[in-house]
Protein backbone atom coordinates (compact mmCIF):
# COMPACT_ATOMS: atom_id res chain seq x y z
CA UNK A 1 0.00 0.00 0.00
CA UNK A 2 2.54 2.65 0.73
CA UNK A 3 4.84 1.45 -2.27
CA UNK A 4 1.54 2.05 -4.03
CA UNK A 5 0.87 5.29 -2.51
CA UNK A 6 4.59 6.39 -3.47
CA UNK A 7 4.70 5.59 -7.39
CA UNK A 8 0.80 7.39 -6.98
CA UNK A 9 2.45 10.74 -5.60
CA UNK A 10 5.80 10.47 -7.75
CA UNK A 11 3.73 9.96 -11.19
CA UNK A 12 1.17 13.22 -10.68
CA UNK A 13 2.32 15.95 -12.98
CA UNK A 14 3.54 18.59 -10.42
CA UNK A 15 6.56 16.16 -9.37
CA UNK A 16 6.99 14.82 -12.66
CA UNK A 17 7.66 17.86 -13.87
CA UNK A 18 9.96 18.43 -10.95
CA UNK A 19 11.63 15.28 -11.57
CA UNK A 20 12.40 15.90 -15.20
CA UNK A 21 12.95 19.58 -14.76
CA UNK A 22 17.03 20.10 -15.72
CA UNK A 23 16.74 23.26 -13.31
CA UNK A 24 14.37 22.74 -10.56
CA UNK A 25 15.10 19.82 -9.41
CA UNK A 26 18.75 20.82 -8.46
CA UNK A 27 17.90 24.48 -7.57
CA UNK A 28 15.49 22.65 -4.52
CA UNK A 29 18.45 19.79 -3.86
CA UNK A 30 20.67 23.01 -3.55
CA UNK A 31 18.15 25.05 -1.51
CA UNK A 32 17.98 22.18 0.63
CA UNK A 33 21.48 22.01 1.50
CA UNK A 34 22.02 25.74 2.23
CA UNK A 35 18.71 25.24 4.22
CA UNK A 36 20.27 22.31 6.48
CA UNK A 37 23.61 24.91 6.78
CA UNK A 38 22.24 27.41 8.03
CA UNK A 39 19.77 25.37 10.18
CA UNK A 40 22.67 23.15 10.98
CA UNK A 41 24.64 26.62 12.47
CA UNK A 42 22.11 27.66 14.30
CA UNK A 43 21.50 24.18 16.11
CA UNK A 44 25.17 23.77 16.53
CA UNK A 45 25.50 27.64 18.16
CA UNK A 46 22.66 26.74 20.78
CA UNK A 47 24.14 23.03 21.71
CA UNK A 48 27.63 24.83 22.22
CA UNK A 49 26.16 27.48 24.38
CA UNK A 50 24.24 24.91 26.38
CA UNK A 51 27.58 22.52 26.98
CA UNK A 52 29.16 25.77 28.03
CA UNK A 53 31.72 25.66 24.85
CA UNK A 54 31.27 28.93 23.16
CA UNK A 55 29.63 32.32 23.61
CA UNK A 56 30.07 32.13 27.79
CA UNK A 57 29.89 35.64 28.25
CA UNK A 58 26.13 36.09 26.28
CA UNK A 59 23.44 34.68 28.75
CA UNK A 60 21.36 31.47 27.56
CA UNK A 61 18.18 32.79 26.81
CA UNK A 62 19.53 36.03 24.34
CA UNK A 63 21.66 33.12 22.51
CA UNK A 64 18.12 30.50 22.27
CA UNK A 65 15.67 32.67 21.93
CA UNK A 66 17.91 34.95 18.92
CA UNK A 67 18.44 31.97 17.44
CA UNK A 68 14.77 30.45 17.64
CA UNK A 69 13.22 32.32 14.56
CA UNK A 70 16.38 31.63 12.45
CA UNK A 71 15.99 27.60 13.55
CA UNK A 72 12.88 27.71 12.49
CA UNK A 73 12.89 29.32 9.11
CA UNK A 74 15.78 27.31 8.44
CA UNK A 75 13.81 23.91 9.47
CA UNK A 76 10.65 25.06 7.12
CA UNK A 77 13.34 25.60 3.94
CA UNK A 78 15.01 22.18 4.87
CA UNK A 79 11.18 20.49 5.31
CA UNK A 80 9.50 21.67 1.89
CA UNK A 81 12.80 21.51 -0.50
CA UNK A 82 12.53 18.11 1.54
CA UNK A 83 9.08 17.36 0.58
CA UNK A 84 9.66 18.47 -3.34
CA UNK A 85 12.49 15.94 -3.07
CA UNK A 86 10.43 13.40 -1.85
CA UNK A 87 7.41 13.75 -4.06
CA UNK A 88 9.44 13.40 -7.13
CA UNK A 89 11.25 10.46 -6.08
CA UNK A 90 9.27 8.60 -4.13
CA UNK A 91 9.01 5.45 -4.70
CA UNK A 92 13.53 5.31 -5.10
CA UNK A 93 13.06 6.34 -1.59
CA UNK A 94 10.76 3.78 -0.62
CA UNK A 95 13.81 1.12 -1.24
CA UNK A 96 16.16 3.27 0.16
CA UNK A 97 17.36 2.31 4.20
CA UNK A 98 19.14 5.05 4.73
CA UNK A 99 15.97 7.07 4.00
CA UNK A 100 14.21 5.03 6.41
CA UNK A 101 16.73 5.20 8.65
CA UNK A 102 16.62 9.18 8.41
CA UNK A 103 12.68 9.32 9.15
CA UNK A 104 13.47 7.18 12.46
CA UNK A 105 16.18 9.43 13.60
CA UNK A 106 13.84 12.49 12.70
CA UNK A 107 11.36 10.81 15.16
CA UNK A 108 13.76 10.87 17.70
CA UNK A 109 14.69 14.15 17.26
CA UNK A 110 10.58 15.42 17.54
CA UNK A 111 10.80 13.61 20.46
CA UNK A 112 13.70 15.44 21.59
CA UNK A 113 12.02 18.69 21.13
CA UNK A 114 9.08 17.34 22.49
CA UNK A 115 10.57 16.26 26.07
CA UNK A 116 13.22 19.06 26.50
CA UNK A 117 10.78 21.74 25.46
CA UNK A 118 9.69 23.22 28.97
CA UNK A 119 12.74 21.56 30.74
CA UNK A 120 15.11 23.03 29.12
CA UNK A 121 15.11 24.94 25.63
CA UNK A 122 11.95 27.30 27.41
CA UNK A 123 13.39 27.62 30.90
CA UNK A 124 16.61 29.07 30.06
CA UNK A 125 15.85 32.46 32.36
CA UNK A 126 15.75 29.89 35.01
CA UNK A 127 19.30 28.47 34.04
CA UNK A 128 20.45 31.91 33.33
CA UNK A 129 20.41 32.27 37.55
CA UNK A 130 21.48 28.79 38.80
CA UNK A 131 23.69 27.42 35.95
CA UNK A 132 23.15 25.21 33.28
CA UNK A 133 21.50 21.86 34.08
CA UNK A 134 22.94 18.32 33.75
CA UNK A 135 19.36 17.65 31.71
CA UNK A 136 19.84 20.74 29.50
CA UNK A 137 23.87 19.26 28.89
CA UNK A 138 22.23 15.90 27.71
CA UNK A 139 19.64 17.91 25.90
CA UNK A 140 22.17 19.27 23.90
CA UNK A 141 24.21 16.35 23.29
CA UNK A 142 21.56 14.14 22.28
CA UNK A 143 20.65 17.14 20.06
CA UNK A 144 23.92 17.15 18.20
CA UNK A 145 24.29 13.65 17.82
CA UNK A 146 21.06 13.51 16.72
CA UNK A 147 21.26 16.11 13.95
CA UNK A 148 24.61 14.86 13.11
CA UNK A 149 22.80 11.39 12.41
CA UNK A 150 20.01 13.00 10.78
CA UNK A 151 22.69 14.34 8.48
CA UNK A 152 24.73 11.28 7.49
CA UNK A 153 22.06 9.16 6.74
CA UNK A 154 20.65 11.85 4.45
CA UNK A 155 23.90 11.56 2.59
CA UNK A 156 23.86 8.31 2.73
CA UNK A 157 20.42 7.80 0.49
CA UNK A 158 22.44 9.43 -2.15
CA UNK A 159 24.59 6.14 -2.42
CA UNK A 160 22.30 3.24 -2.45
CA UNK A 161 20.33 2.72 -6.05
CA UNK A 162 16.83 1.28 -5.76
CA UNK A 163 16.72 -1.78 -7.39
CA UNK A 164 16.16 -1.06 -11.00
CA UNK A 165 14.78 -4.23 -11.81
CA UNK A 166 11.36 -2.52 -9.57
CA UNK A 167 11.86 1.10 -10.08
CA UNK A 168 10.67 2.37 -13.29
CA UNK A 169 11.56 -0.92 -15.06
CA UNK A 170 9.70 0.18 -17.79
CA UNK A 171 11.73 3.10 -18.50
CA UNK A 172 14.99 0.99 -18.08
CA UNK A 173 13.47 -1.85 -20.43
CA UNK A 174 14.92 0.02 -23.65
CA UNK A 175 18.34 1.54 -23.75
CA UNK A 176 16.54 4.96 -22.79
CA UNK A 177 15.24 6.83 -20.49
CA UNK A 178 12.65 10.26 -20.95
CA UNK A 179 14.39 13.38 -18.86
CA UNK A 180 12.52 16.09 -19.93
CA UNK A 181 13.89 18.07 -23.52
CA UNK A 182 14.85 14.78 -25.75
CA UNK A 183 16.06 11.67 -24.19
CA UNK A 184 19.61 10.02 -22.26
CA UNK A 185 20.94 7.11 -22.79
CA UNK A 186 21.33 5.42 -19.40
CA UNK A 187 24.75 4.77 -17.56
CA UNK A 188 23.20 1.81 -16.30
CA UNK A 189 22.10 -0.43 -18.57
CA UNK A 190 20.12 -3.97 -17.28
CA UNK A 191 21.25 -7.55 -19.07
CA UNK A 192 18.32 -9.32 -19.84
CA UNK A 193 20.09 -12.15 -20.93
CA UNK A 194 19.85 -15.49 -18.94
CA UNK A 195 23.92 -15.91 -19.88
CA UNK A 196 27.05 -13.89 -17.57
Amino acid sequence: MILSLAQWIQSTAFFTALRESWYVYPTVMSIHLLGIAFFGGMVLLTNMRLLGWSMRSRSLSDVIEQMRVPKRIGLIVIAICGLLMLGSKAEEYYYNDFFRLKLVLLALMFLHGWIFRRSVYYNTAEMDRTGVTGLAKLAAVLSLLLWISIACAGRGIGYIQAPLDKVHAENWSHQTAPFGHGSVTPLITLNTDSEP
